[in-house]
């Protein structure tokens, strides 16, 4: 009686204080996934700002990041009562109508939570970074780890954002330490490290310009 009531108030809870927390917008602009503490992940049209469809989860979905090509989608989930936190890869389909939830991999992350995760070079791995401070590159088709940062290198607190190049070749994370890091997408090599006066809360790269924010 007891768990059900503890039930019953998380949902109310979430109904309640659904944030959404991150989007992205397909590359020729049409479609926008969103992902939110209510346990979700939506598909919307831009244009039309139809919802096309909703990703159901159990716990609520922390960051989203279409592929290259818009035909997959990675979601990251939140550790929420007995689960872990977790990397699923979703199809989106060109038809709404054939959209479907099932998940195409799933990847149970480590202890704490997964704050970002992005596609890496050609689709072919996923890069991941979170509270526990280390970078992981993943197979996208397996989820076999195949990298991940060393302690010397990684960042020492919670690393909060993650963003890619243009071109996918490096990226840039951003931490509570107050530094931000770029690293090679492949070879996960640490390229340079910015010093700051504050916590980094969030890192951006411009598609058009050498130019980090």
């Amino acid at each position: 009686m007891v768990y059900d009531f503890i039930v019953v108030v998380r949902h109310l809870v979430l109904l309640f204080t659904s944030t959404v927390w991150c989007c992205d917008v397909s590359r020729d602009s049409g479609r926008l996934i969103r992902g939110s503490a209510d346990q979700t992940a939506k598909l919307w049209n831009v244009q039309s700002g139809q919802q096309l469809f909703t990703f159901n989860f159990d716990s609520p979905a922390r960051f989203v990041d279409f592929s290259v090509g818009d035909k997959l989608a990675v979601i990251t989930t939140d550790p929420f009562m007995e689960l872990t936190s977790a990397i699923h890869v979703k199809r989106i389909a060109k038809d709404p109508a054939d959209q479907t939830g099932e998940s195409l991999l799933v990847i149970k992350g480590p202890q704490g939570r997964i704050n970002r995760a992005i596609w890496g070079p050609l689709n072919r791995t996923i890069i991941s970074a979170g509270e526990d401070c280390i970078i992981r590159i993943w197979d996208s088709e397996t989820g076999n780890l195949l990298r991940e940062s060393d302690k010397e290198s990684s960042h020492k607190k919670t690393v909060t954002s993650l963003a890619k190049s243009a071109d996918g070749s490096h990226f840039l994370t951003g931490s509570l330490d107050k530094s931000a890091k770029i690293w090679d997408s492949r070879t996960l090599s640490l390229i340079k490290t910015y010093v700051t006066e504050r916590p980094v809360n969030a890192v951006a790269m411009s598609p058009l310009l050498d130019h980090m924010y």
